[in-house]
């Protein structure tokens, strides 16, 4: 099929090049083409009514989140290790080897952790909502205490009482700041 000719230019107009347009025979308008809907598609109806996220999407999104943050934190620490091990006379084939492994070492063993952290974390969390149903700051504060608990118990009473401790400090910390960052940083 071939395309219409294109339309005569008037003397005052620069040439420009056609341009190609594969819908230019459909005679179509854009808007019914590409007319997206602009709220959510949900398969069932009760989804559409929910607050928060469910058990598990909790359990995937705090396990990757802390994986990551455990391994970017190990890889650079790894690095750190790896560059001050660089002895004289080393090849840089030799120091490139000595930050890699370094780097390979600490972001495997602190993403780890810090993935089954986030793993016991999401987990005692949703629990704590199933509940209590109520979704505030107490549910994180208490998954924090479980899981530095449940994470140091085999190391005895006394770590695991320390641990629960820095867990329910720095999951406070950690929900008192996204609070104030929902509140006053307008996103």
């Amino acid at each position: 099929m071939a395309s219409p000719p294109p339309p005569q230019q008037k003397k005052d107009q620069p040439s420009r090049p056609r341009l190609y347009s594969p819908y230019q025979d459909l005679n179509l308008p854009y808007s019914t083409l590409y007319h997206l809907p602009t709220n959510p598609d949900h398969l069932f109806p009760e989804d559409s009514t929910r607050t928060r996220r469910t058990w598990g999407e909790n359990l995937t999104y705090y396990t990757g989140l802390f994986y990551l943050g455990g391994a970017v934190y190990g890889s650079a620490k790894g690095t750190l290790t790896g560059i001050r091990a660089f002895e004289e006379g080393d090849t840089r084939k030799l120091k490139i080897n000595r930050v890699l492994n370094g780097a390979g070492e600490g972001g495997r063993g602190v993403g780890n952790r810090m993935g089954v952290i986030g793993l016991i974390y999401a987990g005692l969390e949703s629990g704590v909502v199933a509940v209590r149903d109520v979704d505030d700051v107490v549910n994180g504060v208490i998954a924090g205490l479980g899981t530095g608990v449940v994470y140091r118990a085999a190391n005895g009473v006394r770590a695991a009482a320390v641990a629960g401790a820095v867990g329910g400090v720095v999951a406070g910390v950690a929900m008192a700041g996204k609070r104030m960052l929902k509140r006053y940083v307008p996103i």
